[in-house]
């Protein structure tokens, strides 16, 4: 026969009196049993009798118990005790006996007579070591003390989590009487607080073994079904001693203050945490959308589900908005909305860019007119539509699931400048006088960045204005060249720039390139470039060479004030002789691109920056012949930070060196390959591109030989000009043609050539060897001459002398001729 094990839990390896512990920390108590004979001749002796008296079954089976167990002094009384146990009394007692090592053990005894075979009498006895016995007692009625009398919430569940046990202390908690829990699980007694979470985390500690401290629950429970509490529980795992699981248990303790406490801490801190992430997010940029986007990012979905920002119509302008009238309406533009989910919300707002006007009455329009904030803890339909600018957003708004509402004015300096909107729905918690605090500190450092903003775009529009008023408005067409032009506004620098270009018609069918960049940015530098290009133009048009340009300039510059330079270059293109004059203040190489795609940059000799002072300037000479392309540029263009100035130079010579393409889509193949993700600097870039002359638009006539030259030029000028079309420009140009021979032939050593050249206006032109520039000069009513320039002066639309440029009759004649003037006029054609 078999022993019986008694359970509990101590922490020694060996307990005193027999109690053994296992690894798993339950005590085992052996139950020792023993079959005798009615002389006490002992036939059976179980394990837990060898473990509780030190004899094997060996040594005890086959001899008499009493002079096994006691000593011989002991012995009658022992004999006695086991006469009257056979005859039927004396059944449990206590009686010490004699280990095999000799010491004693008392033992608690209980004894079964029972019948035999063929009739003998025999004697069952079990015993158990009476101080181990106590021992689990003493330990049982602690554990009872702990369980009914703690004041933190015990209980255990089974495998199925029913209630098995539960004490006094988490009844109360409850509310709900102990006998009520007893077979039911958590979710029937307490629906109204976690469960699902709860049920979870039992049945990962029944499955795992392993404990879980401090599980967070939270609701309301029966017993205070108004207030929402919080507990912390801890669960382990229940087993017997073969290790079946039969359940879990838990303690749990009530820490809704601490909780609240925490909660509150954990608000405050996301507070400070979305203030610190705005004050960073916020502001990036002087753009008005960007800035409102950037306060929707920083509280969807952290503070609110639904959020956004609309402004007056004078702020999305620059302007300075009015103050809300007491009796008027007020015309809002949406300009950022924000969700953390597909609300449905589409139908009840303004979508990005659209306009609402709000009634006097309507609350969106008080809280404006009033700058304080407007908060609606409960939203229902009534206070909804008080709040939505038209009656049939009212419905879409409540299906969305609106029931907590907030709106913050935007105000800067005093001036209301629009209004933010702050939405609950999934976030259950309604605006608290905290969530407005926020919005308030959130909205302030909107505001602020809001009306820099404005304040930078009126600005920068009053500059770029300034700036596009001193660019050309207007190019003309030249023949013998094609132009294309590009100018572009930094992207990146918030303040204009002083990049210019020009292009400007001379005599003859010349044409000034001027491309220009003025240091810095601001204000200061787009009057500078506009003084600069004014200057140029003007000093081009009297047709200067391009180093002497650059000379005045240089002055110019240097006059402005002090810390004002600018590079520059000037490049005259004469397409008849299909020749450029270039000349370079510090400026960038232009890139020359031959017909056949052959790309490289001119050597123009660099000069100094504008401003310098005191430096003479030089200028080159270079063909364009048919088909070639000259490209002038600001460095905008081809400067990026962290790559070498020559690479970008490069890149825009291999660019314009792919041949088939127009001198537009050139332009655009040029930005595409060389601004690609916006540009730090302004960018301005001029293209031309040599074209065939039309015969019919030049006329030349040699001077030469004998004759009565100033007929012969009247006649071939009336003969031209009759071919042309020009026949009501006949007599003005005629009488222009003789007086400038006759200048020529007075005044100068032989006139060279007569040219009539027929572009936007009539140009005639008479070359000379000669060593003087013409005049005007005083005359007297008497004098006999001296009137021919006056007259020229008068008839022409302006007139001007040049240095002709090297050409076939220049380079056949002396060679002083290259330096003697060439007499221009011009008259507008009438037809």
């Amino acid at each position: 026969m078999h022993g019986h094990e008694w359970d509990a839990t101590d922490a020694a390896g060996l307990a005193p009196g027999g109690a053994s512990t296992r690894p798993d920390g339950h005590r085992l108590v052996p139950l020792a049993t023993a079959l005798l004979q009615s002389d006490g001749l002992i036939l059976h002796w179980s394990e837990d009798a060898e473990v509780l008296l030190g004899y094997t079954a060996e040594e005890a089976v086959g001899s008499y118990a009493a002079q096994l167990l006691t000593e011989e002094a002991d012995r009658p009384d022992v004999l006695d005790l086991f006469r009257r146990i056979m005859s039927g009394t004396g059944r449990s007692f206590v009686f010490p006996v004699r280990h095999r090592d000799g010491h004693r053990v008392e033992l608690e005894f209980r004894t079964y007579p029972i019948a035999g075979p063929n009739g003998t009498l025999l004697l069952l006895a079990t015993a158990s070591d009476t101080r181990a016995l106590h021992e689990i007692e003493a330990d049982l009625a602690v554990l009872d003390g702990i369980f009914g009398r703690s004041p933190i919430g015990m209980a255990v569940y089974d495998t199925q989590l029913r209630y098995v046990r539960i004490n006094e202390a988490l009844a109360r908690m409850n509310g709900v009487p102990a006998a009520a829990h007893l077979g039911r699980r958590i979710s029937a007694v307490l629906p109204g607080i976690n469960t699902v979470e709860i049920e979870q985390t039992m049945r990962q500690v029944l499955k795992s073994g392993r404990p879980v401290v401090d599980a967070r629950s939270h609701g309301r429970v029966p017993g205070d079904p108004k207030r929402d509490r919080a507990w912390s529980a801890s669960y382990f795992r229940l087993e017997d001693s073969t290790g079946r699981v039969f359940g879990v248990a838990s303690s749990i303790i009530d820490v809704t203050e601490r909780f609240q406490a925490e909660a509150r801490a954990a608000r405050a801190q996301e507070r400070l945490a979305t203030i610190a992430e705005a004050t960073a997010r916020i502001g990036t940029t002087l753009d008005l959308q960007r800035t409102a986007e950037e306060l929707i990012e920083a509280v969807v979905p952290r503070f609110a589900d639904f959020a956004t920002v609309d402004l007056l119509e004078p702020v999305l302008r620059g302007a300075e908005p009015t103050p809300i009238p007491a009796d008027g309406a007020v015309t809002l533009r949406a300009v950022a909305v924000g969700e953390s989910y597909e609300t449905g919300l589409a139908h009840a707002v303004d979508v990005v860019g659209e306009v609402s006007e709000y009634a006097p009455d309507r609350s969106y329009t008080q809280c404006l007119r009033s700058g304080r904030p407007l908060v609606r803890a409960h939203v229902d339909e009534e206070v909804l539509r008080g709040l939505v600018s038209s009656e049939d957003r009212v419905a879409p708004g409540m299906a969305a699931g609106i029931h907590s509402y907030l709106m913050v004015p935007i105000t800067a300096r005093g001036m209301v400048l629009g209004g933010s909107e702050f939405i609950r729905m999934r976030n259950s918690e309604p605006f608290t006088d905290a969530d407005v605090a926020l919005a308030e500190e959130l909205v302030a450092r909107t505001a602020l960045a809001l009306d820099n903003a404005r304040l930078y775009r009126r600005e920068r529009e009053t500059a770029l204005t300034l700036q596009r008023s001193l660019l050309p408005q207007e190019i003309h067409r030249t023949l013998g060249l094609e132009i294309a032009y590009r100018y572009l506004p930094s992207s990146v620098v918030s303040e204009v720039g002083g990049d210019w270009f020009d292009v400007v018609p001379l005599s003859c069918g010349r044409v000034a390139l001027v491309v220009g960049d003025v240091m810095g940015h601001g204000i200061r530098a787009a009057a500078t470039m506009g003084q600069l290009r004014t200057v140029a133009r003007t000093l081009a048009t009297l047709d200067m060479p391009p180093e002497q340009v650059l000379t005045r300039l240089d002055e110019t510059a240097s006059g402005i004030g002090e810390g004002q330079f600018a590079t520059c270059i000037c490049a005259v293109y004469d397409p008849l002789e299909r020749t450029v004059q270039a000349a370079s203040a510090g400026h960038l190489p232009p890139v020359w691109v031959g017909a056949d795609g052959t790309a490289r940059t001119v050597e123009v000799p660099p000069g100094v920056p504008l401003g310098v002072g005191g430096v003479a300037f030089e200028s080159i000479e270079f063909t364009l012949p048919e088909g070639a392309m000259l490209a002038l540029y600001t460095d905008g263009l081809v400067e990026r930070r962290g790559q070498d100035l020559d690479d970008g130079i490069d890149l825009l010579a291999r660019t314009l060196a792919r041949t088939g393409r127009t001198l537009e889509e050139s332009c655009d193949a040029v930005l595409g390959a060389l601004v690609t993700d916006g540009t730090e600097d302004d960018i301005a870039m001029i293209m031309g591109r040599a074209l065939p002359l039309p015969a019919d638009r030049v006329a030349e006539l040699p001077l030469t030989g004998g004759g009565k030259l100033p007929g012969k030029a009247r006649r071939f000028t009336r003969a031209t000009l009759e071919a042309w079309g020009l026949n009501a420009l006949s007599d003005y140009a005629e009488l222009l043609v003789s007086e400038l021979v006759t200048n020529a032939l007075l005044h100068a050593e032989a006139p060279r050539r007569l040219r009539l050249f027929r572009d936007r206006v009539l140009t005639v032109e008479v070359s000379d060897a000669g060593g003087q520039t013409p005049q005007l000069r005083p005359f007297a009513e008497q004098d006999e001459g001296g009137r021919g320039m006056f007259l020229v002066s008068e008839l022409a639309q302006r007139w001007g002398t040049a240095p002709p440029l090297p050409g076939p009759l220049a380079a056949s004649g002396p060679s002083e001729e290259r330096a003697r003037p060439c007499q221009t006029a011009d008259r507008h054609p009438t037809w």
